[in-house]
Formats: structure tokens, sequence, C-alpha cells
């Protein structure tokens, strides 16, 4: 910053002397006694840009080096996302992928408060229709309005017995699944900082071109050819 100030300042100082000049030219001759520099303003400014620390110079290339080249560690990455899932993702400076790992689990949580929610009430209904009790008939919210079950008792509790399994199943697979998107973004931030440094030039391509594919026979003649596809790597 003080470099640049400083060659505004030498180009505007000898910008204006450099007018003066041409101002004196006024018969066409070009007089030597004309060029004016002033030297003391040249000489303040080069002390002054003289006198700059070379600490200075050092901390704002190091800063400058931080921001363009700045490298994510896996490490890091990998234990932060642990300790507070997406933490990773945005250590890496990957915000686009917040909304995918806390949409995957909010739509977890959803899917394991409703699915527990049923279990509940299907368990519940399952208990009633099973004991002897007349007044405990909390299965009949789960059957429509007016429906009279008598005589299909056995029929309903295989039923409720099948849905309340469904349903603990359903509620076991969301918290599966919860962990694995857990596990999958504590992975990603490792993945991602790791791969923060992988060669993606042009000296690294892939290829798919046409080649043809040899068929020999029992003493290694070659019999035919027949067309493929061939996979160059080039790095």
């Amino acid at each position: 910053m003080r470099t640049l100030l400083a060659f505004i300042f030498i180009t505007a100082t000898l910008g204006t002397k450099a007018q003066e000049v041409v101002d004196s030219i006024g018969d066409g001759q070009l007089y030597a006694d004309t060029i004016l520099v002033d030297t003391t303003a040249i000489h303040a400014v080069t002390d002054s840009l003289m006198n700059v620390p070379l600490q200075d110079v050092h901390n704002e290339i190091e800063l400058y080096d931080r921001k363009a080249f700045w490298k994510p560690d896996p490490i890091r990455a990998m234990w932060l996302g642990m300790v507070v899932p997406g933490l990773g993702q945005i250590y890496n400076r990957k915000y686009w992928k917040l909304p995918i790992i806390y949409g995957g689990f909010l739509g977890c949580i959803y899917a394991l408060t409703w699915n527990a929610q049923m279990l509940a009430d299907y368990n519940q209904a399952y208990l009633d229709i099973m004991d002897s009790d007349p007044q405990t008939k909390s299965y009949e919210k789960m059957l429509p309005i007016g429906y009279d079950i008598t005589g299909k008792e056995e029929r309903f509790k295989e039923i409720f017995r099948n849905r309340k399994n469904t349903y603990r199943r359903y509620r076991d697979l969301s918290i599966f699944v919860m962990l694995a998107i857990y596990a999958l973004s504590v992975v990603d931030a490792y993945i991602d900082a790791e791969l923060s440094t992988f060669d993606i030039s042009r000296d690294l391509s892939l290829r798919i071109v046409p080649t043809s594919i040899e068929h020999k026979g029992m003493e290694g003649k070659r019999i035919d050819t027949s067309p493929a596809l061939g996979c160059q790597i080039l790095f």
C-alpha cells in the first residue's frame, strides 16, 4: 500500500514538472534550463520507501499467501465435523454443502418423530385389543368412525401387530440413516480437505479412445481383432 502511494506521488510530481517544461516552450526551441525537477521531493519519497520496515513487507506477503493459497488441515476438518456436523464443511469453506447436510438431518428427525409416534399408538392399540378389559379400547382410534370389529378380533390383532413391527422398523431405519449422514459429513470434510491440493491441471486427464482387442488361439497366434473402447490416464 505504501509503495503504491509513493508511486502515485512521484508520477504526479514528475507530471507537474513536465507540464511546466511544455508550457515554457513558446518559440519552438527547447532550453536546458527549463527542465526543473523537484529533487527534494524525490529524495523525501525515496527516504520514506527505504525506511519501510522489512517486517511489515514480510507480514503483508505472508498475509496474501495465506488468503490466496489457503490449504485446510484434513485432521482438523475431521475433528470439527465430529464435534458439530457441518462444521468441517464450514472450515473447508464449502458452504453450499450445509443445506444438504442439515436438510438430511431435518428429514431424518421428522421421520424419526413420526414413526416413533405411530409405533407408540399401534403398540398401545395392540395391547388394548389383546387384553380382556372392555374399558381399554384405544384401538378404536385406528379404525374408521363407527366401524365394528366384533367377530374380527383375531384379524385385527394380526394387523396391529404387523403395523407395530413396521413402524418400529421404520423408526430404527431413521436412526441408522441419521447416523449415516453424520458419518458421511465427517468423511466428506476429511476427504475434501485432503483433496484440496489434488492436481487438476491439464497434465492430469482421463481420455476414452477407440482401440482393438486381439483374440489369440491356443499357440498364441492372433486369430482376429474386435473394436473396443480404451481408457488412458495421462499425468
